[in-house]
């Protein structure tokens, strides 16, 4: 496959990032003496206002460590039908915390304050409803393609999370993207949230990685529930030189991966054999392909020709842009699309 827009993980470093990560000075993180994982967790943990911060291997473990340390067995969690914490998290909230998930009939996977409201008020004093506990958003939403909540949305969710004594985490494994299509700062963000995952490893192209970030009796609870998960890591310097070094130097560029991605979503909607294309705000590309063609054959089509993308069911097929895919591969692309 010459072209790979399955993801925006599949990235490989870059040189600067491979230079870093061969000169990153560490230890041992176990007893918290890898200097490079230090200043990484420091580093978020000051971008975003916050007290503490957490290196994780992967935004699921971030995602499900956050999920423990706000609930116990047998509370609830309020997230959207589409929300990854539920949907592509192998059932983990369940699983790892004993926790149920009240789904929310957003819109692109992203609900309103009122919609929040009526359902947390719903069973609020009766015995045979789960404790609320917790409400969960994504951003950008995967399975809503790169969408972007509203700020000022946020801000009311979280006002009621505040009113009936929720905790809020946000699974901000694109937050980036959304912050520079909206023109967003991390404090904002800081501000709002209780925890906050970060993945490294998509648009910001780290190998692997990811850190949750909040108050520090938070992380210290983390802490606890990362090894319980089997998460700990030894000289993981090598890594988090990777993760600041992508923090230092590919979050402006994510507006060029929006730009390709629109370019790529013009295309498609000039094309026969697309049914429609939903709304591109940041680098995801999500559009259905006509009845009389199933995705199956077109995905192998497009194969066929060195691009890969992917399924992501209900007949809705995905682009994703990202730092490997260039100017080049994007000509390529669209002569390809409009060709075919």
């Amino acid at each position: 496959m010459d072209i790979n827009l399955i993801s925006d993980t599949v990235t490989k470093p870059t040189k600067g990032m491979l230079e870093a990560m061969l000169n990153a000075e560490v230890g041992d993180d176990v007893f918290m003496q890898d200097p490079t994982v230090n200043a990484l967790q420091e580093k978020v943990a000051k971008l975003f206002g916050m007290e503490a911060a957490l290196f994780f291997p992967s935004g699921t473990m971030a995602n499900q460590t956050a999920i423990k340390i706000h609930t116990q067995p047998g509370d609830k969690m309020f997230c959207d039908k589409w929300a990854h914490v539920y949907n592509f998290e192998g059932g983990g909230a369940a699983f790892n915390s004993g926790v149920t998930s009240h789904l929310i009939d957003g819109e692109r996977g992203m609900f309103t304050a009122a919609q929040l409201q009526e359902a947390v008020s719903s069973g609020r004093s009766d015995i045979h409803v789960p404790y609320a506990r917790l409400v969960a958003i994504e951003n950008t939403t995967n399975k809503g393609g790169g969408a972007c909540w509203n700020f000022e949305e946020i801000i009311k969710i979280q006002r009621i999370c505040a009113e009936n004594e929720l905790a809020l985490h946000l699974d901000g494994a694109r937050l980036f993207n959304a912050m520079v299509a909206k023109g967003e700062s991390p404090l904002q963000y800081g501000k709002v949230f209780d925890t906050i995952s970060i993945c490294l490893s998509k648009g910001l192209g780290a190998p692997i990685g990811s850190v949750l970030v909040g108050s520090k009796k938070h992380m210290e609870q983390a802490l606890r529930v990362r090894k319980l998960f089997g998460g700990a890591m030894r000289q993981a310097g090598y890594l988090a030189a990777a993760g600041i070094y992508a923090l230092d130097h590919h979050v402006e560029r994510l507006a060029v991966d929006h730009n390709r991605a629109k370019i790529l979503g013009r295309t498609l909607q000039n094309c026969d054999f697309v049914k429609s294309v939903e709304p591109i705000e940041t680098n995801i590309v999500i559009f259905n392909v006509v009845d009389s063609i199933s995705e199956e054959a077109f995905i192998s089509r497009l194969q066929d020709a060195g691009i890969g993308l992917i399924s992501m069911g209900q007949g809705k097929l995905r682009m994703v842009t990202h730092l490997d895919f260039t100017e080049q591969m994007l000509e390529s692309v669209v002569h390809t699309l409009t060709h075919i």
